[in-house]
């Protein structure tokens, strides 16, 4: 049972050793995400994905080329009179009725260089401009992503330092309310304090432990969110560097939204190419203009082609009525364009809000953080006079354990005033960085 025991003390042991703390700093996060999330990497796909749709988009400018060989048998007269006539064999015997009515079977090698260029190609052209538009649209959101990405860190970051922060908090306070419970015991046993007061200690005691239990949990999940982000190993402790304390704010006299900002951007990057779209669809209703070419060599063994001879010309094509597809498609694409723009103009209008919304917010935070600073030195400097008197034996147990109480509770609420504090500034930073 002792060996039991002690293996199963082992294996908590090393379990809790295989989570090793590393320090990091703010800087180190943000450098590690931009490298390796996942989020970022799937966003620059985005952006490869609609550049290959714009290359794409080459084939109105750049010719098509083809190569191809064909190898035939026949006794079909049409076609063994035209395969020695490309062959350059024809005879005057060929003439002869019964050959041109019963040929042989004629064997022909055929090698044929096709080349086509678009001249004129006028919904092509607006094609193109929408998959550009589209790309540019891409590349500026997935900007956009990494902002955000960067912000995330920012709030990942602060709620590990408050993780530590209170973790900091309650082991002062579990110390202090050791103290007390050294000093009620003491007391007790001099006939000062009833049990009932030593108990209440002990109570507080135990309801700093199990708080203190909740911080480090607090502590491991910040890390292991920070890791998700970074892509790395989750079995990792991250302790930072430096401190949660109060980030400067500086003001911006700006009270509009920025029209520079990357996702708005994006969005009439997003509109123009809905725009460039129903122009194609419009100028599908002309003509195509197009040149073509072919040299071939024919000969009656393979890979020979003792036999050339070339085609070219151009081919002026103009595509009438398709039963209405064209209006549908026209129609199609007049609506999502018309669509879109209502979509920039909300999407401005609710990105206008949160931009105000955010500024009460820090201004609100800002407030609170002078309060909560206040109440907090004012419960500091009760809990020093009650302790002092306690110890005197001058003061209640339950007034020094409340006072206790409220000090540790205004130490954490302050923290997390900071914590808001910053976050609503970076925020704000976000909602107006261009």
């Amino acid at each position: 049972m002792k060996y039991k025991l002690g293996l199963i003390l082992l294996l908590v042991l090393y379990s809790g050793l295989a989570q090793e703390t590393k320090s990091i700093t703010k800087v180190e996060v943000l450098a590690k995400v931009k490298e390796s999330n996942n989020t970022i990497k799937m966003a620059q796909q985005d952006v490869l994905s609609a550049k290959g749709d714009y290359n794409q988009t080459n084939a109105i400018l750049l010719p098509n080329i083809s190569v191809s060989h064909t190898a035939i048998a026949t006794t079909n007269p049409l076609m063994a009179f035209g395969s020695k006539l490309n062959q350059e064999i024809l005879t005057a015997a060929d003439f002869n009725p019964d050959l041109l009515n019963n040929p042989r079977q004629i064997e022909d090698y055929a090698t044929r260089v096709e080349v086509q260029q678009p001249l004129l190609n006028f919904d092509g052209i607006f094609q193109r401009k929408a998959a550009k538009a589209k790309w540019n649209a891409t590349e500026l959101q997935s900007g956009r992503t990494e902002d955000y990405l960067a912000l995330e860190v920012e709030k990942a970051y602060m709620q590990l330092q408050l993780a530590y922060k209170t973790v900091t908090v309650l082991q002062k306070a579990h110390e202090t309310a050791l103290e007390n419970k050294r000093i009620a015991d003491n007391s007790y046993k001099q006939g000062y304090l009833q049990k009932s007061d030593v108990l209440a200690v002990e109570v507080r005691v135990t309801e700093i432990d199990n708080q203190l239990q909740y911080a480090k949990s607090n502590i491991l999940n910040a890390s292991n969110y920070l890791s998700v982000l970074m892509n790395s190993d989750e079995n990792e402790i991250l302790k930072p560097t430096d401190s949660l304390s109060i980030v400067n704010y500086t003001s911006n006299t700006s009270e509009n939204l920025s029209e520079n900002r990357k996702d708005i951007l994006a969005m009439n990057s997003a509109t123009e190419a809905y725009r460039q779209m129903h122009k194609a669809d419009q100028m599908a209703f002309l003509p195509r203009l197009n040149a073509f070419g072919t040299y071939e060599l024919h000969d009656d063994e393979i890979f020979q082609g003792q036999a050339q001879g070339y085609l070219f010309g151009a081919e002026l094509k103009w595509n009438l009525f398709e039963g209405s597809k064209r209006f549908g498609k026209s129609q199609k694409s007049k609506a999502e364009y018309d669509k879109s723009k209502l979509q920039l103009e909300q999407y401005k209008s609710e990105s206008q809000l949160e931009l105000n919304k955010a500024k009460r917010g820090l201004e609100d935070a800002k407030n609170k953080l002078k309060l909560t600073k206040l109440a907090l030195e004012q419960s500091g400097e009760s809990l020093r006079i009650r302790t002092n008197r306690f110890k005197q034996g001058l003061e209640k147990t339950t007034d020094l354990l409340m006072s206790e109480t409220q000090f540790s509770q205004k130490q954490l609420e302050y923290y997390g005033t900071i914590f808001q504090h910053n976050y609503a500034l970076a925020y704000l930073k976000f909602l107006m960085e261009e």
